[in-house]
């Protein structure tokens, strides 16, 4: 649907750095979601956005109970820019709005957490079905609620005395190790074409300085009403 006006738009950019978007937005997937729920330090939540950035994730979402989000530039790197971030923040407990939404959308949902039914890293199966995977809070993990409305339960295999990782770095192990199981496959996870297209389209303008008045050129030149 917008071929030709992103063609148009191309010609503002350098080769290089149009190119570089093509190919990112070609390996963009949904098919996993990262969940936080109420992180306490906002670094470990940019740091979070940060991996799933540069694993070409999309989408994820911040549960914010207590604790809210803010961006830290010198973590972030400008990675929130780029992903669709879902934040559940209205109420004083939003788990159970932001974990019925990922359901009504058929997603599994998967807890990170030493639960004695959990799964290892290294067995869980990536290819059946979509999943949302939940990180909990620092000093507890996460809520009995998130716990009670999950349906599988992920463990990372530990060596040391210690029981888990930090935040940040759980999640950048976990997502890291299931995108990689997906890349190496044949498996069918990349978003759709036409979500893609749309995708570059608000890319593109989001790079753009004055999006609105060269597409309005563009329309006049055009005839045509984007």
């Amino acid at each position: 649907m917008y071929k030709d006006l992103i063609e148009y738009l191309s010609q503002f950019f350098t080769d290089i750095r149009f190119n570089q978007m093509v190919n990112v937005v070609n390996q963009r997937t949904e098919y996993i979601v990262p969940v936080l729920e109420n992180i306490v330090q906002p670094q470990n939540t940019n740091a979070v956005i940060r991996s799933c950035e540069c694993l070409g994730l999309n989408k994820m979402c911040l549960i914010e109970n207590e604790n809210k989000f803010s961006v830290y530039k010198d973590v972030d790197k400008g990675s929130s820019k780029w992903i669709d971030i879902r934040r559940y923040a209205d109420k004083n407990f939003n788990t159970f709005d932001c974990i019925n939404d990922l359901k009504s959308e058929g997603y599994r949902i998967v807890a990170t957490s030493p639960h004695p039914g959990g799964v290892s890293l290294d067995d869980f199966n990536i290819f059946d079905g979509k999943c949302a995977i939940l990180f909990g809070t620092e000093p507890t993990g996460l809520t009995d609620t998130a716990l009670k409305l999950s349906d599988e339960f992920l463990t990372i295999p530990m060596c040391g005395f210690t029981e888990s990782f930090n935040i940040s770095v759980s999640a950048a192990i976990i997502l890291y190790t299931l995108t990689r199981k997906l890349r190496n496959s044949d498996f069918d996870f990349i978003l759709p074409e036409n979500v893609r297209q749309n995708l570059l389209l608000e890319w593109i303008k989001k790079s753009l300085k004055t999006p609105d008045l060269i597409i309005e050129r563009y329309n006049r030149e055009h005839n045509t009403a984007f």
